[in-house]
């Protein structure tokens, strides 16, 4: 006689029993676990800041595809949607210049969804807005468990990211090539800097400094080379940045590059160049690796040494 299993029931929870708290909680806990949504949505994220400042508002979260380094928007609520968010999410849009819009609330309105699929029919590509409706179950004592549902995207989503990443062949797209190709070059001149790990298609390339908050990245894109400092996964801006404020004009002495005290990243610098010709590739490869010496050393002997002293 074949036994009959025993099967446990998915109920739903409020979603305030796994987040208590919008801002405080959900988002800092999304930018922890954006593979979560990343899986909803079928495409990689890469997390670029939280609570953005845009004028008056800050967006909650900005994401990047490093298939093809578009700016993803992430917007939350953990109720119903309303007409100020969706204000807000096209405020955004022109402040940040997203390419891809995610709106994740409890539940979506009918005029919001009818929304949704208007700005999907009347925009061109790149541009793709998706309405994500969250949940938080469990099955009996089982701890709270946070589900995804895509309630709305644009028209022929799934065959887009077929065309921009063959899957069966781990074909990339043009501009993961040329990414892939730069960190190989640099690789390939300064293997030292292996030890942060091997060539990939990301625009950029993180290294975090031990023992600290801070991370210093590298990137690439095709008009230039840059770096940054920016705090670890779920740091505020404003956090880093205050963090270099304090040490001002030991870094602006040893670094020779003025720490802003407004939006963005408080230490940054660039250099621009036609990254598309291979042949600037060694000049940008060794500006980078120069750069990333020197900024980690100043850290190292400013922020890190008082972060240290200070446990």
């Amino acid at each position: 006689m074949t036994q009959i299993p025993s099967l446990g029931l998915l109920e739903a929870v409020d979603l305030r029993q796994a987040w208590a708290h919008e801002a405080l909680s959900f988002t800092p806990w999304l930018a922890e676990n954006l593979s979560r949504l990343s899986a909803a949505l079928g495409i990689p994220l890469e997390l670029e800041g939280q609570e953005v400042s845009v004028g008056s508002f800050s967006a909650d979260l900005l994401a990047r595809n490093p298939l093809d380094g578009s700016l993803v928007l992430i917007e939350n609520q953990l109720e119903q949607t309303d007409h100020n968010h969706l204000g807000q999410i096209l405020t955004y849009l022109a402040g940040l210049e997203a390419q891809v819009i995610v709106w994740i609330a409890s539940d979506f309105r009918d005029p919001h969804l009818s929304a949704i699929h208007w700005l999907n029919d009347h925009t061109i590509d790149p541009f793709a807005f998706f309405a994500v409706q969250v949940k938080a179950v469990r099955i009996g004592d089982s701890p709270v468990a946070p589900l995804f549902e895509v309630v709305a995207k644009p028209n022929g989503w799934d065959r887009q990211l077929q065309q921009q990443v063959a899957s069966k062949t781990g074909e990339l797209s043009s501009l993961g090539q040329f990414r892939l190709a730069f960190w190989s070059k640099l690789l390939e001149l300064h293997p030292e800097q292996a030890q942060w790990g091997s060539a990939n298609a990301a625009s950029s390339r993180w290294h975090p400094l031990k023992n600290s908050s801070l991370v210093v990245v590298t990137y690439i894109s095709v008009d230039c080379c840059g770096i940054f400092v920016r705090g670890r996964r779920g740091q505020s801006l404003e956090e880093s940045r205050d963090l270099l404020l304090e040490h001002q004009q030991e870094l602006e002495q040893r670094l020779a590059v003025p720490i802003s005290d407004g939006e963005g990243y408080g230490l940054s610098q660039s250099l621009e160049a036609d990254a598309r010709d291979p042949s600037t590739w060694p000049k940008l490869a060794a500006w980078l690796v120069e750069h990333l010496q020197a900024y980690l050393e100043a850290l190292e002997a400013t922020v890190v040494d008082t972060e240290r002293r200070q446990r």
